[in-house]
């Protein structure tokens, strides 16, 4: 009505034309498709700067080693580049499907009016292609009371601020005095009120915990759906607001974890040290006793356990255990073992498609900036 007022007093007669064969319904539906379809463009922006920002990093750190875990214990050795390369794919998969939910995103409802079309002699497909749409919607009573790609947005969003939340958390791990494997700048750290010492990583906690909202809107949303009966109600009113602050959430969480990654600083020597921890090559003790002993893998497993109890009695790593020891445990055992167990070559051992040896993680590297289109310069 402001527009239609406005343009009354600038031309006078024909803005009052301006609603002919126009409903608020069609109109609403419209708009908010095209609200969402600019903001995946700009999503799409943001997260691949985001993964241009971890690949760089990826890149720089296919030699440094750390701990890989799982259960926040020590597993195996891999590299610092190829756990952010991991996030590269997630951010990828996040990608493509805000791409994949734009596509039923990008149809017109403008044209269905209220809810059964119009007996104006319009042309929607035309109005549809002035607009940027792929097509007009085919189905006047679907066109103005369906918001599945809403909840569709809402979902890919979900998703996402998940991914983020999953590496928001490592960042704060890693940045505790116990690992200092990294360094967050001041940028996005602050000070205790009250502990001089402290340098708290509240940007990383604050992303951390963006998903429960964004993960709340998504049941905001899917409530006010369910068992909402065609075409319209006023409920539909509801759905703005979840989604106006899911785009806005996420927004704010891409470009804080952008700035974090790019800004952080990598303490390889604390990641070296801490694979001293844990015995990380231990299945490889385990792997070589099938392969060069020829022993069953339940007996392998078996042994290597044992290797590695006299190492935690001596309270030293595998490699530093005596040969005479680890033969009274098994006695085929030669000097050969001492290479298997070395920290580099059990992580360059793990060459298979997607490992974690150096020439792997640079290889698919390589291979994910031309599948992402990390390589042009606008970002």
């Amino acid at each position: 009505m402001n527009i239609e007022t406005r343009l009354s007093e600038l031309i006078g007669e024909p803005a009052k034309r301006l609603h002919t064969a126009r409903s608020r319904n069609d109109q609403i539906a419209t708009d908010i498709r095209l609200y969402l379809r600019n903001q995946i463009d700009q999503l799409d922006f943001i997260l691949k700067k985001l993964q241009k920002t971890l690949w760089k990093k990826a890149e720089k750190n296919t030699l440094t080693l750390m701990p890989g875990y799982t259960h926040l214990q020590t597993a195996q050795p891999i590299s610092f580049g190829f756990h952010l390369a991991a996030y590269i794919e997630m951010i990828g998969r996040d990608r493509e499907r805000f791409q994949d939910c734009r596509k039923r995103i990008n149809e017109s409802p403008l044209g269905a009016a209220a809810l059964a079309g119009t007996s104006f002699p319009i042309d929607r497909h035309l109005t549809a292609s002035l607009l940027g749409f792929d097509r007009p919607m085919p189905n006047a009573l679907d066109a103005v009371s369906s918001r599945d790609f809403a909840l569709e947005f809402a979902s890919a969003a979900t998703i996402c601020a998940i991914h983020l939340s999953r590496l928001a958390e490592e960042i704060v791990i890693w940045s505790t005095d116990r690992f200092n494997f990294i360094q967050l700048s001041d940028n996005f750290t602050t000070g205790s009120s009250i502990m001089p010492q402290k340098k708290n990583p509240d940007a990383a906690e604050l992303v951390r915990a963006k998903p429960g909202r964004i993960m709340g809107h998504f049941t905001s949303l899917a409530t006010i759906l369910k068992g909402l009966p065609l075409a319209y109600g006023k409920d539909l009113q509801e759905d703005k607001e979840p989604l106006f602050d899911t785009q806005k959430t996420l927004f704010i969480s891409i470009a804080a974890m952008t700035g974090m990654i790019e800004d952080m600083h990598i303490n390889a020597t604390a990641m070296r040290n801490a694979l001293q921890r844990g015995h990380p090559t231990a299945t490889d003790l385990a792997d070589f006793l099938v392969v060069k002993l020829g022993k069953t893998f339940r007996d392998a497993h078996h042994i290597s356990g044992k290797i590695v109890a006299l190492a935690d009695e001596n309270e030293s790593a595998l490699e530093d255990l005596n040969l005479a020891d680890i033969q009274k445990i098994e006695p085929e055992l030669d000097q050969s073992v001492y290479n298997i167990l070395k920290i580099d070559n059990a992580c360059n051992a793990r060459a298979s498609f997607g490992g974690t040896a150096a020439a792997q993680v640079k290889e698919r590297l390589k291979e994910a900036a031309v599948r992402f289109d990390l390589n042009d310069e606008e970002n």
